[in-house]
């Protein structure tokens, strides 16, 4: 698979975080995660279609921010449905 497309593929990933976080009840960081989605987004399209703007811009953080912030959010997910299946099993039916 081309670099390209794994960066796409954790990019949607971090696209669904914000309704994992409403899932999760934890409203602030579906906010912020929302936020952040937006700077990743334009700094996504800055590289592919423009000049890559230089290292610690604020666009640059907001990229890496929201990636990390995505991954904690599927973690937490993971282990809610670990630890609670029978509610999540309940809420899809």
């Amino acid at each position: 698979m081309h670099p390209m497309g794994i960066i796409i593929m954790f990019m949607l990933l971090a696209t669904v975080t914000p309704f994992i976080f409403l899932y999760l009840k934890r409203t602030v960081l579906a906010v912020v995660q929302s936020i952040l989605l937006v700077g990743m987004w334009v700094y996504f399209f800055e590289v592919a279609f423009a000049t890559a703007p230089a290292a610690f811009t604020v666009t640059w953080t907001m990229f890496y921010l929201c990636l990390i912030v995505a991954e904690v959010a599927w973690v937490m997910f993971i282990i809610s449905l670990v630890k609670h299946p029978a509610e999540f099993n309940k809420s899809f039916q």
